[in-house]
């Protein structure tokens, strides 16, 4: 006969394992988003994006914790963390991962060819491989791009407009990080400079010794400027970037409206909080079931121009009116 002590222990063993196992269900079934950020995880640019996503995710009724579980990791603009922590998300088998930035999603394209990526913040998703059609994108990938190719003309547009003297620009990127090795971007602002009368200069960097390099041996000739494109590693370092510029007294235009933040002259860009905001309904789109390939890759509509006089005037440059009142943002 079974002692009413050890009875009562093996009922309460009977009672607790339909709800352990009810938890351990309700875990399996609470979906999973990867979220692969190209930057450091201070960067107040990528605290922004992340919340833009969150606050996206939230409208659509996902709590983080409480119906949705998300892991991010922050690849800080290393080559190497990328391919790594790629490697470590799609271990994880979540339902959809975000790739942020270009990097991120190539890392995350060899790493899996199963998991729904949904990237942000792309600039080439054909001329890079992931797609071949940007209607109906085919495999696990699809997402929000982040440039459209009047932006180089514009880029050169606002840099001779707010210093006219300028007759060589240098284009500063990292080719490991950067769309099509830095191809992408200085073709078609090639393709524009003969417009306005400037000599286009490639400024490939890869650390913040080779940024003080290059951007010191350019400064060496009058009548210089900067573009700085859109790219993991400028973003990650646009202080040094930024720093040199000033001290080497060149007048330089950026991709998003952070760097102006930061201190730069100016940028034109696109919002990237927004499309991370916006991506949130291709993520929750996916955890209902949509296939990547019906999620057609979206193109940027608004453009924002951001202006830091406090800059223009330690450079010695005046802004025009003109473009004063097309700004967006002017930070006084």
């Amino acid at each position: 006969m079974m002692k009413r002590r050890d009875f009562i222990a093996a009922l309460g063993g009977v009672l607790t394992l339909p709800q352990a196992g009810r938890a351990q269900q309700l875990n399996r079934q609470m979906p999973r988003l990867g979220v692969l950020m190209g930057y450091g995880k201070d960067d107040t640019d990528a605290m922004a994006r992340i919340a833009a996503l969150r606050g996206g995710l939230e409208q659509l009724g996902w709590t983080e914790g409480r119906n949705i579980q998300i892991q991010i990791r922050y690849a800080g603009g290393v080559p190497g963390l990328f391919r790594q922590y790629a490697k470590e998300l799609s271990d994880l088998n979540p339902n959809v991962i975000i790739a942020d930035t270009t990097a991120s999603a190539a890392a995350l394209v060899r790493a899996t060819h199963s998991i729904p990526i949904v990237f942000v913040s792309v600039t080439d998703p054909v001329g890079n491989g992931y797609v071949h059609n940007m209607a109906h994108p085919d495999g696990n990938i699809t997402g929000f791009t982040n440039f459209e190719f009047a932006m180089s003309g514009k880029w050169l547009e606002v840099l001779k407009e707010i210093s006219p003297s300028i007759e060589r620009v240098a284009v500063v990127f990292n080719p490991e990080t950067a769309a099509g090795r830095g191809a992408f971007f200085l073709e078609p602002i090639k393709a524009s400079a003969p417009s306005f009368a400037v000599k286009i200069f490639p400024a490939p960097v890869q650390d913040d010794p080779d940024i003080e390099r290059v951007i010191t041996e350019f400064a060496r000739n009058p009548g210089g400027g900067l573009i700085v494109t859109l790219d993991a590693f400028t973003a990650v370092h646009r202080d040094a970037i930024i720093a040199q510029a000033a001290a080497r007294g060149l007048p330089s235009v950026y991709p998003l409206g952070h760097y102006v933040v930061a201190g730069g002259l100016v940028s034109y860009g696109v919002d990237a909080a927004d499309l991370h905001r916006r991506a949130a309904s291709y993520v929750d789109r996916i955890i209902h079931g949509a296939r990547t390939a019906d999620l057609p890759i979206q193109q940027p509509t608004k453009f924002d121009l951001v202006i830091n006089l406090k800059t223009a005037r330690a450079l010695g440059l005046t802004v025009p009116p003109t473009l004063l009142a097309r700004a967006d943002e002017v930070i006084e």
